[in-house]
């Protein structure tokens, strides 16, 4: 089954790139893989993080949910990308209700697969446009998500605190979540494009011959 479209875009500013985004949220086969791509984002949850020690003081670890999410909004577009965001972070939550639901952090998750979405979803890319991806996510966690640590601590450490702790953890990440994401896409773009989830140029862009 081939994809209704064949449609590129250089950037996301313009009425044809989000009547396109609109159409592919409601296909059904969209539907499908954003659902399949929730039950990826709960089992990858289950797979141990991989720990980066750079000192003692600076380490972070790296979880896998993100490829699962990125690989969606590649595929289904920006507005399907932020529908499945809220669905991601509810249906997580409801099968592991550790602590009270908080909306803020569907809010992130939700932006993350717009910005996602915004530099990947029907375009060629390589690793620049995915590292740009990645940087704008990562900047996103630190903002957002230290606001979400200052509301809801109750320990009395102010943002500044949270943000420059996030800050360093999230730096430490972004390279290894870049090079994951480029091994990702570089595998499954052929595979994807020969199913008719990807147009025939869309994806990771392919190695340009040398002229003799």
């Amino acid at each position: 089954m081939s994809m209704t479209s064949q449609e590129l875009y250089k950037t996301p500013f313009s009425a044809a790139y989000w009547h396109t985004a609109g159409k592919d949220f409601r296909r059904p086969r969209n539907l499908a893989f954003s659902a399949l791509m929730i039950a990826a984002c709960m089992a990858l949850a289950r797979v141990p993080s991989i720990p980066i020690h750079l000192t003692d003081v600076y380490a972070a670890k790296v979880t896998w949910g993100f490829l699962a999410r990125s690989l969606c909004a590649m595929i289904c577009g920006p507005v399907a990308g932020m529908v499945f965001g809220l669905a991601e972070d509810t249906v997580s939550y409801l099968a592991n209700p550790a602590f009270p639901y908080f909306p803020g952090y569907a809010l992130t998750t939700m932006l993350g697969c717009l910005i996602y979405a915004l530099f990947l979803y029907r375009t060629q890319f390589g690793p620049v446009r995915v590292f740009l991806a990645k940087l704008l996510t990562n900047l996103m966690n630190v903002f957002l998500g230290s606001l979400w640590s200052t509301i809801l601590s109750g320990t009395g450490k102010g943002y500044l605190y949270y943000m420059s702790a996030s800050a360093v953890t999230n730096a430490i990440k972004l390279i290894p979540q870049t090079v994951m994401l480029c091994v990702l896409f570089a595998a499954l773009t052929p595979i994807l494009r020969s199913m008719g989830w990807l147009p025939p140029e869309g994806g990771w862009a392919p190695k340009r011959k040398e002229r003799p």
